[in-house]
């Protein structure tokens, strides 16, 4: 007797998690099928992968780049959607058993919530949607009985050692983080950091936007926040430490002091994989450990004082509320600024310090209101820059 095929939509199919989630569909010997891709402006690629998986629905959200392309190579029974309105039919559909998030940054709060509202298994590497939205996510969640499972390798590690005990037993969580490639730089040395330097991550293969969150260490502070909601911990259940070669990918230290961790090489397709397959393990494509090869781990404090990230991290996870859709707004903005040459690489944190401490804090925001302030974060952040 054979197990039902899981049927998948990929939101964000064209970035790096999107492929890499191909690629686990693909390697699945037909346990997983891609029945739905959603892109925004590549949609070249995105007609691509339409040839190479057959969905049944495509969704190209930028009208423009879709008004611009020739969709006549799409293959027959192949319906495309036009619009990011469209991203929540997919989300929605009835024939979705899993919705993958991976849309980068804010924008893909309406997908995972779209589909956690549907009652959907979500797996989650959208870190922003728990960033924006925490307790009105998980709390959508638990009333609609949907399961969010974390693609994030840091989010599944924590995931995966937390099986091997209790809840309550749970002392701490500790997130690796590979501290980027200026880890060893000093303050001077930030300050004239270029983008071609930051884009260079030392160990991942990612995004633009994420490998410059990397460098700066605002990924972590995201995932502490997204730590935070989803495993329902007190902020100060959370830790940090800077691990370069980035083989250890988080730990949780139990009550008794056992600590678990969970070891891989660098690959998002195994947590993707795990996300998509849980509570069952499978053969797959990622990467393996050599333990025939010599190998050291190293671990070290993080330095708050050159990467005060962090600091916004534990701050908006200890505040909630409104907090955290300000600090992702305005790191948004301010990263697409120091990739238009605009910003100095050392003025984003400190950009986003200055918008999160003028804004008026909502202990208890709605989805509209969380949303309207990632729009005015955003503003403020080009405001700072021209004052």
């Amino acid at each position: 007797m054979t197990s039902r095929v899981s049927q998948i939509a990929v939101l964000g199919s064209t970035g790096s998690i999107g492929r890499s989630t191909l690629e686990v569909i693909a390697a699945s010997q037909g346990t997983l099928r891609a029945v739905a891709l959603t892109a925004h402006r590549n949609v070249q690629l995105l007609e691509e992968q339409a040839r190479a998986v057959r969905p049944r629905m495509i969704v190209a959200t930028d009208p423009a780049a879709a008004a611009a392309h020739n969709w006549s190579g799409l293959p027959n029974g192949v319906e495309l959607l036009v619009g990011p309105e469209a991203v929540a039919k997919v989300a929605a559909d009835p024939q979705v058993d899993t919705v993958v998030s991976a849309i980068v940054g804010s924008a893909g709060l309406r997908g995972t919530w779209t589909a956690l509202e549907a009652g959907k298994r979500v797996a989650l590497a959208n870190k922003e949607s728990l960033v924006v939205g925490g307790p009105l996510v998980t709390r959508l969640a638990a009333e609609r009985n949907a399961l969010i499972l974390p693609v994030d390798s840091e989010h599944s590690a924590v995931f995966q050692a937390m099986q091997a005990g209790r809840r309550d037993e749970v002392s701490r969580v500790i997130l690796t983080a590979s501290g980027g490639p200026f880890r060893t730089y000093t303050a001077e040395q930030l300050a004239i950091v270029t983008v071609q330097e930051a884009l260079a991550h030392p160990t991942w293969d990612m995004g633009p936007k994420i490998t410059i969150d990397s460098a700066t260490l605002m990924n972590k502070a995201l995932e502490i926040i997204e730590a935070r909601w989803l495993f329902d911990l007190d902020p100060g259940q959370i830790a940090v430490v800077i691990h370069p070669q980035s083989v250890v990918h988080s730990m949780v230290e139990y009550k008794d002091g056992s600590v678990l961790a969970q070891l891989s090489p660098p690959d998002m397709k195994l947590p993707i994989q795990y996300a998509l397959t849980w509570p069952a393990r499978r053969d797959g494509v990622a990467a393996k450990l050599d333990w025939g090869r010599a190998m050291q781990l190293q671990f070290e404090p993080p330095d708050f004082e050159r990467f005060g990230a962090l600091r916004l991290g534990l701050e908006v996870a200890r505040r909630g509320g409104s907090a955290g859709a300000v600090l992702n707004g305005a790191n948004e903005a301010a990263v697409a600024t120091f990739l238009g040459g605009r910003l100095a690489f050392n003025q984003i944190v400190p950009a986003c310090r200055s918008v999160l401490d003028n804004h008026n804090f909502d202990p208890d925001p709605t989805l509209e209101r969380v949303l309207e302030l990632d729009g005015w974060a955003r503003q403020e952040v080009i405001r700072w820059i021209s004052a």
